[in-house]
């Protein structure tokens, strides 16, 4: 049987490989990009999967005042769209990234999922 002090070692450094797993999987969700779209593409949202919006593309023949409204909420379910896409990717990398430490389905850790 192990000493409790080599049990504390363990432990410590799995947490510590947990937190640089976690460290590299933000900076790869930040690096990943989806686009959500709106209009049939008339409004595209470029976001990193960790929600951080890039870009956004407005087609030009939406550049009327009388339309103002009509571009708005197409930017928002544009925006809606980035945001959705960027959730689903980054909840399959945290999987991944689970599965990879042997940790249980459904098992939740903070912050990941």
């Amino acid at each position: 049987m192990k000493s409790m002090e080599e049990m504390i070692q363990a432990a410590q450094k799995a947490a510590e490989t947990i937190q640089t797993q976690m460290n590299d999987m933000q900076a790869k969700l930040d690096a990943i990009e989806v686009e959500g779209q709106a209009g049939g593409g008339l409004v595209k949202v470029r976001a990193s999967a960790k929600g951080r919006i890039l870009r956004v593309e407005i087609d030009e023949s939406l550049m009327k005042p009388e339309e103002k409204q009509m571009v708005e909420d197409l930017v928002t379910a544009a925006f809606n769209d980035a945001r959705d896409k960027a959730d689903r990717v980054s909840s399959g990398e945290m999987r991944k990234i689970q599965g990879s430490m042997g940790l249980p389905p459904g098992f939740n850790l903070p912050g990941m999922g």
